[in-house]
């Protein structure tokens, strides 16, 4: 059997929240680089799914939904003081465990926020209610009433989580390429002076996934290569997006929330509903939908510049995704039936024969003009590198177990977002399993080869302005 390196020693438990695609993949990676006993880690989830795993790794598996009434009961019969929680859960309210955590002095990590059940699709809450902007706004006026404590890691998966370093990692090689000098950054300030100074107007986390399988994907069916009930949570919320100090006109459907940092707004329409331009070095310019993501909101926000109130620079940030072909077939069909959800769900797994995703960032503006930064990762080298994975859920699992670690290794860092990490250590922890860590440039722009005689909104004096990305 392989050595894998033993990243840290915990010594205390690790409990799961959740064992559907992301916490079977991760599994495995934390038994090969966290020294813990199978003995010392938990798992409570709403489901039987990946029971069998977890028996196979001698792990205790309980099936146990939780709920707002339940939760704090199940809970304490499970945890102790300096135990690790790991919400990788849909359904549950993230920021109600990490104020739980918080008190009972736990570790905590999440792959992004989530309400309790129904919390992002009740039409009786406005739009601006059912945001990522809200749900981050939330957990910052959380962490100011905490304050100092137990290290609590939002939002780091892949996307959020990794793109977040892959942004700084690519600001520095976009620096040194085109000869600007610069210090490497180490604080929020630094890392927005630096993208001020190359000039950087659009961040894109610009995925492309074309891993294939069979069956193909049946009527009355809805299939993706990761968590369904997340996904097709995350589309039906308002499309959201950083909002540049580049740019000239805002959308007739977009709108401000009204409170908070203002580095972004929302769309009065669903992700899945809005499609936009961008480009990746695995299959080039591509059509993909605008679903909102915490990275947008985060990295928009981190990346401000301001003297006093005036706003002096901001990127535009958004996730131009195009999932799978089959995944997309299915949100057409998901579109068709007014968004009630296909009886039948299939997660892509070891059906898949072929394809790759190709995650990264965009970062288009300077004087290269685009550079993509991130992971290609095959469906071969991801099953060669970890069992119960595939492309996608691998980049995933990896920002998972980087994240914990990190956790470990800063203890009392109190509630964290990517942003705020080191970037070279995470990169360090998840990279081996990430596939072609790659970086490009390209003269692509959203203007080249473009229709202009269909579109006569779009603005050819500057390519980069957000009009000329949405399809519309």
């Amino acid at each position: 059997m392989e050595n894998h390196k033993k990243f840290v020693k915990f010594e205390n438990k690790i409990v799961f929240i959740g064992f559907g695609c992301v916490g079977q993949g991760v599994l495995p990676l934390i038994l090969r680089h966290i020294d813990i006993p199978s003995a010392q880690i938990r798992i409570i989830s709403a489901d039987t799914e990946g029971q069998i795993q977890a028996e196979k790794a001698h792990i205790s598996f309980t099936v146990c939904p939780l709920t707002p009434q339940n939760f704090q009961q199940i809970l304490d019969e499970s945890l102790v003081p300096g135990d690790y929680l790991l919400n990788l859960s849909v359904n549950v309210s993230s920021l109600t465990l990490i104020e739980y955590c918080h008190q009972r002095g736990l570790l905590y990590l999440d792959a992004c926020l989530e309400p309790w059940q129904g919390g992002y699709t009740d039409t009786t809450l406005s739009l601006s209610a059912r945001s990522n902007y809200n749900a981050r706004e939330q957990s910052q006026n959380l962490r100011e009433r905490l304050g100092s404590g137990p290290t609590a890691v939002l939002c780091h998966g892949a996307n959020p989580g990794l793109v977040s370093h892959f942004t700084k990692q690519a600001l520095v090689n976009i620096a040194r390429d085109t000869g600007v000098d610069f210090v490497l950054p180490q604080t929020r300030e630094s890392w927005a002076a630096l993208a001020q100074k190359l000039n950087i107007k659009v961040i894109q986390c610009a995925e492309r996934d074309t891993q294939t399988a069979k069956p193909f994907k049946r009527i009355n069916e809805f299939v993706n290569t990761w968590s369904i009930d997340g996904f097709v949570g995350e589309g039906l919320q308002p499309a959201e997006l950083g909002w540049g100090s580049h740019e000239k006109t805002e959308p007739l459907d977009a709108s401000h929330h009204g409170y908070g940092c203002d580095a972004a707004i929302y769309l009065r329409r669903p992700g899945t509903r809005t499609s936009v331009r961008g480009w990746n070095p695995l299959t080039g310019a591509y059509q993909g939908f605008l679903i909102t993501h915490a990275e947008s909101i985060a990295i928009a926000d981190y990346l401000t510049v301001k003297t006093g109130d005036k706003l002096d620079y901001r990127p535009t940030v958004y996730y131009a995704y195009h999932p799978s072909d089959a995944t997309v077939l299915s949100i057409h069909e998901l579109s068709g039936r007014n968004f009630k959800q296909q009886e039948t769900k299939r997660l892509l797994m070891n059906d898949i024969e072929s394809g790759s995703d190709a995650l990264g960032m965009a970062l288009m503006g300077h004087t290269k003009g685009l550079y993509w930064y991130g992971s290609i990762l095959s469906i071969e080298e991801a099953r060669d590198l970890a069992p119960y994975n595939n492309a996608t859920s691998l980049q995933v699992a990896a920002g998972v177990l980087s994240g914990m670690v990190w956790a470990i290794e800063n203890p009392q860092a109190g509630i964290v977002e990517p942003e705020e990490m080191d970037f070279k250590r995470v990169l360090q922890i998840a990279s081996p399993y990430l596939g072609d860590i790659t970086g490009q440039y390209s003269n692509w722009t959203p203007l080249r080869n473009n229709l202009a005689l269909y579109e006569a909104h779009l603005d050819t004096t500057d390519p980069w302005q957000f009009k000329n990305f949405r399809v519309v």
